[in-house]
């Protein structure tokens, strides 16, 4: 199984990832560590990348997540995947489980503010959630909890 934790910036993709990658013993990946100097230039200069940005970006991450099933092995990625075309690049079968962390743009914004050196500054939330398309088929969990109640609620959902 590969999981896909997915979310606007700010949503917590990568804490989850990594404490769910932790009490599984599942390897996990950042997919923001795949993006080009060129996206992460854009992107600190407060300009949001176009779906021609993303596409090289979605091809790599898809190739992860293809290998993980190809080998048999379990694991873990967090992608913002916010269109449903960016989705449907990543999920490339059943073995691929979506949980989508779900926030308000306040409580997202707030955390924004507090996380010093990342390259996705506040000021971008927006065309985050502009960009956004709800995933349909997806396990939805609410941000609000600590991040440990959040990954057990994700391991329940999922049964893992």
């Amino acid at each position: 199984m590969v999981i896909l934790v997915m979310g606007v910036s700010g949503s917590g993709k990568t804490t989850i990832g990594q404490l769910l990658s932790a009490q599984m013993n599942w390897p996990f990946l950042d997919g923001d560590s795949l993006h080009s100097a060129a996206n992460v230039a854009k992107m600190a200069a407060g300009i949001p990348l176009t779906d021609e940005d993303r596409r090289p970006w979605l091809e790599s991450l898809h190739e992860v997540i293809q290998g993980w099933i190809t080998q048999h092995k379990n694991g873990i990625i967090a992608s913002s995947a916010l269109k449903k075309t960016y989705r449907q690049i990543l999920v490339t079968g059943p073995d691929v489980k979506v949980v989508y962390l779900h926030g308000s743009y306040e409580l997202i914004y707030q955390r924004m503010q507090h996380r010093p050196g990342h390259y996705m500054k506040a000021d971008m939330l927006q065309s985050q959630f502009a960009a956004l398309e709800e995933p349909v088929n997806a396990i939805v969990v609410d941000i609000t909890p600590p991040a440990d109640q959040i990954v057990a609620e994700i391991r329940r959902r999922l049964a893992i």
